[in-house]
């Protein structure tokens, strides 16, 4: 968060300094009152790009993690997220953790992540169920067996169109 206002900072002042040699340049017409208001639209612009970038920084072309869902918020101390929601939550899977078993190719073992702005990264580990639609978390007591079967796991019935159940399916054919 420190960075953060680091580079808003930056930007204000770095505004201001173009402004102070466009003035030079042009004689010095500007009021004074133009470069501190300078440092303020300079601060404010680069938090608004940073809070409306910041998910697609994220989730990169390339990265590990397959985006499968965004949660957009509006707020009424932000009135212009009513005409551009933010996103505020992401859902993801993490490639580096996809794994299928031969013996048991409709079963995918896939990392779930949930990328949230100033909030620390959460997962859990789970298998999908691709052709049964179902979801069972990887908890204490499930065993992933040597013949690719989960033993001891809750299955939790998932939707067909649900998001991350395809975003699983689509892992293992790809």
């Amino acid at each position: 968060m420190i960075l953060e206002f680091i580079a808003a900072l930056t930007s204000g002042v770095a505004l201001m300094g173009v402004l102070i040699i466009v003035n030079r340049l042009t004689g010095r017409r500007m009021g004074a009152w133009v470069f501190p208001a300078a440092v303020g639209l300079g601060m404010l612009s680069y938090s608004v790009w940073s809070e409306y970038s910041w998910a697609s920084r994220v989730i990169t072309p390339g990265a590990s993690y397959v985006e499968v869902t965004r949660n957009h918020n509006s707020v009424w101390y932000r009135p212009w997220t009513y005409l551009w929601p933010q996103v505020n939550r992401i859902i993801a899977l993490d490639r580096r953790y996809e794994r299928t078993h031969p013996g048991q190719p409709h079963l995918v073992q896939a990392r779930v992540v949930r990328l949230e702005r100033w909030i620390p990264e959460s997962a859990f580990i789970a298998v999908f169920d691709c052709d049964a639609g179902a979801l069972a978390p990887m908890v204490a007591g499930v065993e992933l067996m040597p013949d690719g079967t989960v033993e001891g796991a809750e299955w939790v019935p998932m939707p067909a169109d649900d998001p991350m159940l395809r975003g699983a399916c689509a892992l293992r054919e790809g």
